[in-house]
């Protein structure tokens, strides 16, 4: 197996999709945020409202913008024009924030890395919004969380 990326010489390149098929493809990743008490303690009403607006509306705004320029953002990406970005947030049961984004398109190359960039900004959006509450806000983890189209699907487990 060989990077993708990187030419015979082994040198940067974009990847030559002219050769591949259209297909519908979609990727959902997912960001988690782990928030301090005081932070939670702003939570209302499945929110956290401040002087700026609601935390995860404008997270959400933030995700869809990032997702759509995601190849401005990531040297060699495709730049894609999106079918659909969708974002979502969620408070678990650990007291954590959940944001899924997925993001799909008919296309000769898959959206993987939107859906990472969407998810990514997101949480970086709740935590540039909460950080004047606490500074002990942590982005846990973000990842690929399942991909359809393309050569091959893939589902976490």
């Amino acid at each position: 197996m060989t990077f993708s990326h990187l030419n015979e010489q082994d040198q940067a390149t974009m990847v030559d999709v002219s050769e591949k098929q259209v297909s519908q493809r979609t990727a959902t990743a997912r960001s988690i945020v782990s928030l301090p008490s005081e932070v939670l303690e702003q939570l209302s009403n499945g929110d956290i409202q401040t002087k700026k607006g609601s935390v995860f509306q404008i997270a959400i705004i933030a995700g869809i913008m990032a997702a759509k320029k995601t190849g401005d953002l990531i040297p060699l990406c495709h730049p894609l024009g999106l079918d659909n970005c969708q974002i979502n947030i969620l408070l678990n049961d650990n007291q954590e924030v959940v944001i899924d984004c997925t993001a799909s398109i008919t296309a000769k190359t898959g959206v993987e890395m939107e859906a990472l960039v969407g998810a990514s900004i997101a949480a970086l959006t709740v935590y540039d919004m909460c950080k004047a509450l606490s500074h002990d806000i942590v982005i846990k983890e973000t990842k690929l969380i399942e991909k359809t189209g393309g050569k091959r699907d893939f589902k976490r487990a």
